[in-house]
C-alpha cells in the first residue's frame, strides 16, 4: 500500500504521520506543497497537523490553494483515500472535500491534552478496526478545533453515518461533540485529534494504531 504525506511550511506532524503509516506496513513518499502532482500509484494521501503557512488568513486556507492540493482534490474525486489530521482537517474543509468549518475553540485557548473519543461508526476502512461505541484516548493539540456546520449538514452527517468520532467530554465547543467526519463515499476522513501520536507504547497509548493498521489492511487486500 502506497501513502503520500504532504508537507507545508509550518507542518510539524508530517514525520509523525509518515512513521505511523510505515509502522502499519505502508510504503511512504514525502511530498512538498509546491509539487504539482502526487506520486504514481498512491492509495492514500495524509495531510498532517501543524500550522501551515502560520495559520494566516484562516487555518488551512492558504495550504488548500497550494499546487499539490489540486492533485489531492483530483485523487479524492477519483475515489482515492485521504486522511487529514488537525490542520489537515482544516485543509480538507477549505478544499470542500469535507463540509463545515473549524472555528476558534470556545474557550479561546490552545488545547493540548489527551481526550476521550467515542467511535460512532465502523462502516469505513478508517474505523473498521474499532467497535461501534468504543471509547479510546487520543491527544489533541489545537486552537481552532471547534467544528461547526449548519443543522442540515449535521443531520446529513448523522443520517449517512458519516460522523466517525465524537468527544466524550467536549474540549472545544464543537457542534454535536464532533471530533471527526467522513466524506459521502467514506474515503476521506478529517479529524482534529492526533491518532499518529498514539501508535506506540512509548507514546503512552496505542489507540491510534488500529486506525492505520486497519486502513493499510483494507487497501492491501482490496
Amino acid at each position: 500500500m502506497k501513502a503520500a504525506v504532504i508537507t507545508f511550511p509550518g507542518s510539524n506532524c508530517d514525520r509523525d504521520l509518515a512513521v505511523a503509516f510505515e509502522a502499519a506496513g505502508a510504503q511512504v513518499t514525502r511530498v512538498w506543497h509546491k509539487d504539482v502532482a502526487l506520486p504514481e500509484g498512491v492509495d492514500i494521501v495524509g495531510i498532517p497537523g501543524g500550522f501551515s503557512f502560520g495559520d494566516y488568513l484562516r487555518c488551512g486556507a492558504i495550504a488548500a490553494n497550494s499546487p499539490i492540493c489540486r492533485g489531492v482534490i483530483e485523487h479524492a474525486n477519483r475515489g482515492g483515500y485521504v486522511l487529514g489530521i488537525c490542520n489537515g482537517f482544516q485543509v480538507l474543509t477549505e478544499t470542500r472535500l469535507l463540509p463545515g468549518a473549524l472555528m476558534r475553540n470556545a474557550g479561546l485557548k490552545f488545547i493540548c491534552k489527551p481526550v476521550g473519543l467515542r467511535v460512532e461508526t465502523v462502516d469505513s476502512d478508517f474505523t473498521a478496526g474499532y467497535t461501534t461505541g468504543e471509547e479510546i484516548t487520543v491527544p489533541v493539540a489545537h486552537h481552532d478545533g471547534n467544528y461547526q456546520a449548519t443543522p442540515e449538514v449535521i443531520e446529513e452527517l448523522r443520517g449517512e453515518g458519516r460522523i466517525a468520532f465524537t468527544y466524550t467530554a467536549n474540549p472545544n465547543g464543537a457542534v454535536a461533540d464532533i471530533a471527526g467526519i467522513l466524506s459521502a463515499n467514506k474515503r476521506v476522513l478529517g479529524m482534529m485529534p492526533h491518532p499518529e501520536r498514539v501508535v506506540d507504547e512509548a507514546h503512552g497509548g496505542t489507540d491510534g494504531k488500529r486506525l492505520f493498521a486497519g486502513l493499510v489492511d483494507a487497501l492491501t487486500t482490496a
